[in-house]
């Protein structure tokens, strides 16, 4: 399998997790929802879907067929597939979130990691944003190396283009600094029934910082080594 077929993988089963859906359903959030997903077509997430009904992960189910089953084929309308999660698949994905390798914190799959912190301990989101860092700093340093010695022979131009580079990914550091300090000091809230926010507890959604400059992790920031 794939590194881009997994995060696809790993992303309908969090989806999923959270309600059935059905396939269109499912596309929509993954383009709007995780943003990283705007370039899969059906042709691929169907294929996806179907692995994971083969390995048990899923279980598909109809959503409320035509009264009239002789009336299917005249009129082309069919029931909706709506795909739900099993307690094998919620147990994979479980798993799945509790890995803190180095495939955590790479371009994509970051990206898609951190749009399920909320589902995710705190222990495990600490080690996703401390490996995260760690490799953006290293690339960092590369790309910093490299300016200094090829910036005689570039051009303004292409010179520009590697400054913009630097900065997407000193942004970036900077942003995951802000995270990892939240984390770190506890900084939790919650919404009450009545909309006021109120001091949460240890498993709930964090108080992250919230800035124009800081937004969710796009791949397109990051420019390769």
């Amino acid at each position: 399998m794939s590194r881009r077929s997994g995060i696809l993988e790993f992303a309908v089963l969090g989806l999923l997790r959270e309600s059935p859906m059905h396939g269109y359903e499912l596309r929509k959030r993954l383009n709007t929802s995780l943003g990283i997903f705007r370039a899969f077509s059906y042709g691929t997430l169907y294929p996806c879907l179907k692995t994971l009904v083969a390995n048990g992960w899923l279980i598909e189910e109809s959503s409320g067929p035509p009264e009239d089953a002789h009336a299917a084929p005249l009129t082309g309308r069919r029931a909706k597939i709506v795909y739900r999660l099993t307690a094998e698949g919620k147990e994979h994905f479980e798993d799945l979130l509790s890995q803190t390798g180095p495939d955590a914190y790479e371009d994509e799959h970051f990206a898609a990691r951190f749009a399920f912190f909320g589902q995710t301990s705190r222990d495990v989101r600490m080690r996703v944003l401390e490996g995260r860092r760690s490799r953006l700093e290293e690339r960092l340093e590369k790309m910093r190396a490299s300016l200094a010695r090829t910036r005689e022979r570039l051009d303004d131009y292409t010179l520009e283009l590697q400054r913009h580079g630097m900065e997407s990914v000193e942004r970036e550091v900077r942003w995951l600094n802000e995270l990892i300090e939240s984390e770190r000091s506890g900084r939790r809230r919650r919404t009450g029934q009545d909309g006021s926010p109120q001091q949460g507890t240890s498993g709930e959604k964090d108080d992250l910082p919230r800035s124009r400059e800081h937004s969710r992790p796009d791949s397109s920031d990051d420019t390769a080594t």
